[in-house]
């Protein structure tokens, strides 16, 4: 986790944000801040309005009203500055299925006006032996971490990942996270939402949990859970030191595996 973020530089700033479509709000006047180099959490139910929210600070859909600052640019101002410095993940359903990564790679920064190296961005993310597949050929989790590789090809200072290991074994899961945690540690600031609260927990140093286009609540996962805690909150269940899930990591190993 990083320090204390009052100390750092807010990276992304939102202000009263709306987003309205029609008599349906689908995002209420929400403000919050990001600081740079951390991992930051926005969760919530379906139709809560997260992907709303970030797909403005994306410049993906406009606003209603309220101010983006995104490291000090003004979304108003100038939207086409900060595309250039974030990455967005993109799906793999998206990727054009005749080419090999390496090619993939290679359009990818042709779209960004880029010279990229792919076999350096590719072993970022331990896929130099998949170079000559196609995105069909790799396991699920071998995608995601091609899809990760993707966002980082106009080496952003902030990138932004949707629910990355929807769908993955607990191995390709946890590896993941060290690809998230690399990241993160190299400098760059990481945007996640995720429906799994225990992935949230271990790599978010800060949530903000929305609901029905509102933040009802911004911190950190262990003060959130403490405040719940010294609320005379208690588990049905007696919380061991471990889960099933490091159970089978345990037997198994957490070495990636292909499908």
């Amino acid at each position: 986790m990083t320090s204390n973020p009052q100390m750092r530089k807010k990276i992304i700033s939102v202000s009263e944000l709306v987003k309205n479509y029609g008599s349906f709000h689908a995002v209420k006047s929400i403000s919050f801040d990001v600081y740079e180099g951390e991992i930051f959490g926005l969760l919530g139910p379906n139709g809560a309005g997260k992907s709303t929210t970030l797909e403005i600070i994306e410049t993906l859909r406009s606003k209603t009203s309220g101010k983006i600052i995104v490291d000090g640019i003004d979304l108003d101002e100038n939207p086409s500055a900060i595309k250039k410095m974030i990455g967005v993940q993109l799906q793999t359903s998206g990727f054009y299925p005749g080419l090999n990564l390496v090619e993939l790679i290679k359009l990818f920064g042709g779209l960004y006006n880029r010279e990229v190296d792919p076999m350096a961005l590719l072993k970022k993310v331990n896929l130099v032996d998949k170079a000559k597949n196609k995105s069909k050929e790799l396991s699920g989790g071998q995608k995601q971490r091609f899809s990760i590789a993707t966002t980082l090809i106009n080496n952003p200072k902030i990138i932004f990942l949707d629910e990355p290991t929807t769908g993955l074994d607990p191995q390709a899961r946890r590896n993941l996270w060290d690809l998230i945690r690399e990241i993160r540690d190299n400098g760059t600031t990481v945007i996640i939402t995720t429906h799994y609260m225990d992935e949230a927990e271990q790599l978010c140093d800060r949530i903000a949990i929305m609901d029905e286009g509102r933040i009802i609540k911004l911190d950190s996962p262990d003060k959130m859970i403490d405040e719940l805690v010294e609320s005379g909150f208690e588990r049905p269940k007696q919380v061991k030191s471990a889960n099933l899930e490091d159970v089978f990591i345990h037997l198994t190993g957490r070495e990636m595996r292909d499908e």
